[in-house]
C-alpha cells in the first residue's frame, strides 16, 4: 500500500505582476515526515508555504492537502481546514499586548468552545513541551528572541494540528538557540506524529531535523531526497557557493 500524502503540488505557478516566483513546482510531502524546503532569498520557498495554508492561490496547477484539491477552495472552507495546520512565523508574530498564556490560548479561544480549566491545561501542556513553564504571565517584550520563537511554536501546536509549518524558524537566533529550536522540532514531531514542513536557508538546521529535503531555485525543485543524498549533490554545492557570495559580495 502506498504511503499517505499530506501535501502535493502539481505544476504550480505563481507570479506577482512580472515576477514569476513558482515556475511549475512539483512537490510531494508524505504524512508524518519532516520535510525541509531549502533555498536562498527569492527561490520561492516562503511563497510555497503560503500556498499550503491558503494564504496565496496559484495562478495555475494544483495544490492538494490530504488528497483534497484546495487550489480553488473558497475562504469559508479554508477556515475549517486551517484548524489542521499550525503555523510558526518567521518573526514569531506574537500579540504584543497579550501575555504568553493568552498568546498560546488565542487559537483555542478562536476555534474551540472550551471551559477555562481545559484551556489552561492545554496551554500549560504546550508550554511544557517547549520548556517555558512559568512564563505564562510574561509579555513578549520581556522574552528573548529564542523564547519568543518557542512561544510561537507552543501557539502553533495548541490545537494539536496534523501539519505544522515552520517559516525560517531560526532566523535571528544565535547558534545555541538555533540548535535548541531544531531539537524542539524533532521532539514535537515524535510527540505529535504530525507532518512538519520547514522552510529555511539554514543548512545545519536542515540536516539535523529532516527526513527529506527539497532544494528550490527560481521556483523549481532542483534536487530532492534524503539529507545524505542532497548533502552530496552538485546542486547543494552551487547553492552554498552562491549563498556565500551573496553574503560576502
Amino acid at each position: 500500500m502506498s504511503e499517505a500524502v499530506a501535501i502535493e503540488f502539481r505544476g504550480v505557478r505563481k507570479a506577482f505582476r512580472e515576477n514569476a516566483v513558482l515556475r511549475g513546482l512539483d512537490l510531494r510531502i508524505s504524512a508524518g515526515e519532516t520535510f525541509t524546503i531549502l533555498g536562498g532569498s527569492g527561490s520561492g520557498k516562503s511563497v510555497c508555504l503560503k500556498h499550503m495554508i491558503g494564504l496565496l492561490r496559484c495562478d495555475s496547477g494544483q495544490v492538494f492537502v490530504a488528497g483534497r484539491d484546495v487550489s480553488r477552495l473558497a475562504e469559508r472552507d479554508w477556515t475549517a481546514l486551517r484548524r489542521d495546520f499550525g503555523m510558526v512565523f518567521q518573526s514569531a508574530a506574537l500579540f504584543d499586548s497579550l501575555s504568553v498564556y493568552e498568546n498560546v490560548a488565542y487559537p483555542i479561544r478562536e476555534h474551540m468552545d472550551w471551559e477555562e480549566t481545559r484551556i489552561g491545561e492545554r496551554v500549560r501542556r504546550c508550554l511544557r513541551g517547549v520548556d517555558l513553564v512559568g512564563s505564562e504571565a510574561l509579555l513578549p517584550a520581556e522574552l528573548s528572541g529564542g523564547m519568543r520563537k518557542r512561544v510561537g511554536v507552543a501557539r502553533a501546536i495548541a490545537l494539536e494540528p496534523h501539519i505544522v509549518l515552520y517559516d525560517e524558524p531560526t532566523t535571528g537566533l544565535d547558534p545555541a538557540n538555533s540548535r535548541r529550536i531544531g531539537r524542539l522540532i524533532r521532539a514535537l514531531q515524535g510527540e505529535l506524529q504530525a507532518t512538519s514542513v520547514v522552510v529555511t536557508h539554514d543548512l545545519e538546521l536542515c540536516f539535523a531535523i529532516s527526513d527529506r529535503v527539497a532544494l528550490l531555485r527560481e521556483g523549481r525543485v532542483v534536487v530532492e531526497g534524503s539529507p545524505d543524498e542532497v548533502r552530496g549533490s552538485a546542486e547543494l554545492r552551487a547553492f552554498v557557493e552562491g549563498d556565500t557570495e551573496e553574503r560576502h559580495g
